[in-house]
């Protein structure tokens, strides 16, 4: 056996950590990993394949790509990846970049609408062959960077949870790399040399929003290192009191809040005071 370089031994336990801490795999689980040809998906598959021959929860894995028809698409090398390492898989060909460049005009930015059809082109696969868990490889600074773009552009706390139910309360999508950093995915890409695709549809958009929020956080961490960290724990630290939100705190009844409690504690100081004396 392999030793695992220190960037595999990160992976491997921060993958871990999230998946205990959110209860993402269990046993009998049926989990298709959505293999794109980049380096998070790979790293994703590869990490769990390794956690499948060791943890004692059974659970079984399915890489699921979908070719959209983008130009320049070679699966060769994914399909050999995979095929060498015994992964059951399949390749689905759907020509989502056709509608998708019908659709947006030259210069705008496609990702949303790529987004959506390649989402429901998942959920109905998974649904179709009994797939109770959809995996994606979205990292910490997924996270966290769109945390930042949704309060900058959409004017929304929100990001993507680690585990969530879908809008049709049938898939249940984990993400089990959200406590891994890309640039522990980057040397570990690196060293594995995996066989990627790229993306040429949003690939020649130099000036995606997503590229501008990191550099800003990539920025920021020069003079702080814990800043991303940190905006990580923020999405687990809320505090509904502190922010502006009606449907979490009740502003309007701070005031009754305010004399109930008062009376509350004159009664209460009141029954102490019986009771001393």
């Amino acid at each position: 056996m392999l030793k695992e370089s220190k960037a595999e031994k990160k992976l491997l336990h921060y993958t871990g950590k999230a998946i205990a801490d959110f209860k993402m795999i269990q046993h009998g689980d049926r989990v298709m990993v959505c293999l794109s040809g980049g380096k998070d998906s790979y790293t994703l598959l590869k990490i769990l394949h390794l956690l499948q021959q060791r943890a004692k929860v059974r659970f079984t894995l399915f890489a699921f790509t979908l070719d959209q028809a983008q130009p320049g698409w070679n699966d060769a090398g994914l399909r050999a990846w995979v095929t060498e390492r015994g992964i059951p898989f399949e390749v689905l060909r759907e020509d989502t970049y056709s509608i998708v460049k019908d659709k947006i005009p030259e210069g705008n930015t496609y990702c949303s609408l790529c987004s959506r059809l390649r989402r429901g082109i998942i959920y109905r696969y998974a649904e179709e062959n009994n797939f109770n868990k959809i995996a994606l490889g979205h990292h910490r600074d997924d996270l966290i960077r769109t945390l930042l773009m949704s309060v900058f552009y959409n004017g929304e706390i929100r990001s993507m949870p680690p585990k969530l139910l879908s809008d049709n309360k049938r898939h249940i999508v984990i993400r089990p790399l959200a406590y891994c950093q890309e640039k522990d995915i980057i040397a570990y890409a690196h060293e594995q040399a995996f066989p990627i695709i790229p993306c040429t549809l949003c690939g020649s958009q130099q000036n995606l929003m997503r590229q501008r929020v990191r550099l800003l956080i990539d920025t920021l961490a020069k003079e702080n290192p814990r800043i991303p960290s940190n905006i990580l724990h923020a999405l687990q630290a809320l505090k509904p009191s502190q922010l502006m939100d009606h449907k979490y705190w009740d502003f309007r009844a701070l005031e009754q809040q305010r004399i109930l409690d008062d009376e509350k504690t004159t009664e209460e100081r009141a029954v102490f005071l019986e009771e001393l004396f």
